[in-house]
């Protein structure tokens, strides 16, 4: 099947995984959204998103304008 480039945008919108491997996936997939996002779970590339809540509890923000 044909991956085309809307689609592979609208995997990364929801899954904030890398374009490289939301492409892979929808071909393994072979285009299914569904399969896609449930693949890249289980191969853990969609880990982002759990590790996306976590404190940084030390370090130093500086901001220069």
């Amino acid at each position: 099947m044909n991956i085309s480039a809307s689609m592979v945008k609208e995997l990364r919108e929801k899954t904030n995984a890398g374009m490289l491997d939301c492409k892979k996936a929808l071909q393994e997939n072979n285009g299914d959204f569904d399969k896609a996002v449930e693949w890249l779970r289980t191969k853990g590339i969609a880990k982002a998103a759990k590790k996306s809540s976590r404190v940084a509890a030390e370090g130093l923000v500086h901001s220069y304008i």
